[in-house]
């Protein structure tokens, strides 16, 4: 603009030098076409600028000064070849008198076909410099004169300022003209055609209506708009005060950067320029673009420092779905795709030119409402700050599709049908193979170029979060990146009656993402994490959990595979699933007592009051050597791990029979004080979907029970048959042979 602004000023200079000329050719009374070459030549020694005067000059003398000039074109008088103005028709006149009381008087300023082509080369330097300097003179020997003495200044008298010219022209009138920029080192382009600029009269200190339509082009991105402003203009040149109101511009604007669709733009207001005061101020804002609808006020203070910005914005109720899709936005895939339907806005606005903040931000999203603050502390990083707090926000219905059909998690879905079916409910079925389907899917998760460049502080609090189809209520969360580092300070709240907080941190740094977390549960219905992944829990329980993990990778089979950590847990008032293990124990006392059950074995839940252990994780594999449990009238213990790569299990199960005379359910196998404070064997292995129903009875194991119980049963008759008949050495030694 600044450029735009100086090429119009030396045409006016231009103007007035060809006014000099004919002034000139007027004093002699000669036809000022008759001139043309000394007018040229003055333009070029006073103003270096190379002009050509193609067609007649029309003049008029008195009383006003008219002046009407075609075809002419100019150039800077260093680059002669290249022109950057051509001008088809100007006409204007002044009125005479009015002149020597400093006021320009004018009637219509007319130009028309005025084309304008400025170019930069690729070392910087435009076509138009030069331009408006005294033409370069050779350094010419001179003879030293004696100067007049330099006579001191009059007392008592004060140099005056000049007083600004009075301005009072009728109208201006622009029409078929155009203005094109080239940059050949960037390659940008700009252009403005079509210009058509009409006004009223123009006085200062009133107003003056302006018209403007103009076609807008650019090539990086392509860009092309056509525009069209109206409105009345107002300046003040003692006061530095200018004014454009009832503003009105209105266009439609399509390119690359809208994806080949069409903007339509409308805005209104009363804009304010006080350069005494240093303040720029846009008022009773209007706003339109295609649906979006927007009232405010912006004010600029401090123009000659570091300029604050302040004022409020408000959006009105718009499908911002809608709204993005017609500006070109292609937005990723969502689960429901309903989201950002309804979208209002409103804020106070405060900046510098390197920050803005929305501040009091209140903030409407499809079924949510949000307040707090929002800011970029560093606009050119795009640094976020964020502070807010809502209602609720179904974070699910934004997220990306899931995909259940991928790869490995097909594959292994169908070995898990497959474990279940032959499993049964009876616990009499052979013991389930280990699974050795891949879990996971090796497609990268996380856009590292795009977490290495975030700037985030971020603070959130939620009434009702639903995350993964759990409700998490009184939901808080804290985060933070800079430079690749990406760290979840807080993200805790209540779900299903218990609570729960973790922390972790991503760092995106190196080329192999590192990740770790330290979550903890407390009193966490089990059964509700895994009915929210669409599963069937096998088991059911109060779950506490504190850990303390750490991975690598950029995926969720690379995650698991470099998993490693501890952990310990403990669940409560719980439940085995389909799995009665008091069945199991009948089964192996009937086999001891060489009897057959009566009935078939029925499908049974298996309370329990506590199931306790700890876990190391190792390259995904998390061993357990301290499984326990207690059910009434029984202690488990166990020893075991867990293959997360293939989500299968692997234990040795012991049960103990702590003395209960609960009922058995079968005759054959009632209990007696032999089987008391005996361990007995189960060996559980399978997919973890199927729980305690991977469970089976050990038949190595049972049978050094069985051992176990002969030699006791054999100690007895011993004892029984000698008595004290022979010394309790011998005895001892009886009892030892026979229990080899």
């Amino acid at each position: 603009m600044k450029a735009f602004g100086k090429i119009l000023g030396l045409l006016m200079l231009g103007l007035l030098l060809i006014i000099i000329g004919l002034g000139f050719a007027l004093t002699h009374l000669f036809d000022p076409n008759d001139y043309k070459d000394e007018i040229q030549q003055l333009a070029r020694d006073k103003a270096n600028l190379e002009l050509q005067l193609k067609g007649d000059i029309g003049w008029s003398l008195f009383p006003w000064l008219g002046l009407e000039l075609t075809d002419a074109t100019l150039a800077s008088a260093d680059s002669p070849e290249q022109p950057f103005a051509n001008l088809r028709l100007l006409g204007l006149s002044v009125r005479v008198l009015p002149l020597l009381r400093r006021e320009v008087q004018m009637s219509d300023i007319r130009v028309d076909g005025l084309d304008l082509t400025l170019q930069r080369d690729d070392k910087g330097r435009g076509n138009w410099e030069g331009v408006g300097q005294p033409a370069k003179r050779e350094a010419t020997p001179t003879t030293a004169t004696a100067q007049p003495p330099v006579q001191p200044p009059i007392a008592g008298e004060t140099e005056q300022p000049a007083q600004p010219l009075k301005l009072d022209i009728d109208s201006l009138t622009i029409s078929n003209s155009r203005v094109d920029y080239q940059d050949a080192k960037s390659g940008q382009q700009f252009s403005a055609e079509g210009i058509e600029l009409s006004t009223g009269a123009i006085r200062e200190g009133a107003d003056i209506p302006i018209k403007l339509l103009a076609f807008l082009g650019s090539n990086q991105p392509v860009l092309r708009a056509k525009t069209e402003l109206q409105g009345l203009l107002r300046f003040d040149r003692a006061l530095k005060r200018y004014q454009l109101q009832d503003l009105k511009l209105a266009g439609e604007a399509s390119g690359e950067p809208l994806g080949g669709k069409t903007l339509t733009f409308a805005s209104q207001g009363q804009l304010l320029l006080d350069q005494s005061a240093q303040v720029a101020e846009w008022t009773g804002i209007k706003l339109s673009a295609n649906q979006l609808r927007a009232l405010g006020e912006l004010k600029l203070r401090d123009l000659d420092k570091t300029a604050q910005l302040e004022g409020n914005l408000s959006l009105a109720q718009f499908n911002l779905r809608e709204f993005l899709d017609g500006i070109g936005i292609v937005l990723p895939a969502m689960r429901d795709n309903t989201t950002l339907s309804r979208f209002e806005m409103s804020t106070r606005l405060a900046g510098t030119p390197t920050s803005i903040n929305l501040n009091d931000l209140s903030l409407k999203l499809d079924d949510s409402t949000f307040s707090g603050n929002l800011a970029l502390s560093d606009i050119a990083k795009q640094a976020l700050r964020l502070q807010l707090k809502g209602d609720k926000l179904d974070l699910d219905r934004y997220l990306p599709p899931e995909n259940k059909d991928a790869g490995a998690g097909a594959a292994r879905q169908n070995e898990v049908k497959q474990a279940v079916a032959a499993a049964g409910n009876s616990g009499t079925t052979p013991l389930p193979g280990a699974p050795t389907q891949q879990a996971w899917s090796s497609t990268p998760l996380l856009p590292l170029e795009t977490l290495r460049k975030l700037d985030i502080e971020a603070a959130i609090g939620l009434g009702q979060l639903t995350l993964s189809k759990l409700p998490i209520e009184d939901a808080r969360i804290a985060l933070t990146a800079k430079d690749g580092l990406l760290t979840l300070k807080e993200l805790r709240g209540d779900l299903h009656g218990g609570e729960f907080a973790v922390r972790s941190q991503l760092d995106a740094r190196p080329a192999i993402p590192v990740l770790s977390a330290t979550p903890q549960f407390k009193r966490i219905p089990l059964e509700k994490l895994i009915e929210a992944r669409g599963e069937k829990a096998p088991v059911r329980g109060l779950l506490d959990l504190n850990a303390d993990l750490r991975t690598q990778g950029n995926s969720e089979k690379a995650w698991i595979d470099a998993l490693n950590g501890n952990a310990s847990f403990s669940l409560n008032n719980g439940m085995l699933v389909d799995a009665n293990l008091e069945q199991q124990l009948c089964q192996g006392i009937a086999t001891l007592n060489r009897k057959s059950l009566s009935g078939e074995p029925r499908g049974k839940d298996t309370p329990f009051e506590e199931l306790h252990g700890s876990l190391k994780f190792t390259n995904g594999v998390a061993s357990n050597p301290d499984l326990k449990a207690r059910i009434p009238g029984l202690t488990v213990n166990g020893d075991g791990a867990v293959d997360l790569r293939v989500l299968g299990m692997d234990y040795r199960v012991g049960i103990v029979i702590e003395g209960d005379k609960t009922a058995m359910p079968d005759p054959a196998c009632q209990v007696n004080e032999r089987y008391v404070g005996l361990e007995w064997p189960l060996r559980c292995r399978g997919p973890l979907e199927l729980g305690a129903k991977a469970c089976r009875l050990d038949k190595d194991g049972l049978g050094k029970i069985a051992a176990k119980l002969a030699g006791n049963k054999l100690e007895q008759k011993i004892e029984e048959k000698l008595g004290d008949k022979v010394s309790p050495e011998l005895k001892d030694a009886l009892k030892g042979l026979f229990n080899r």
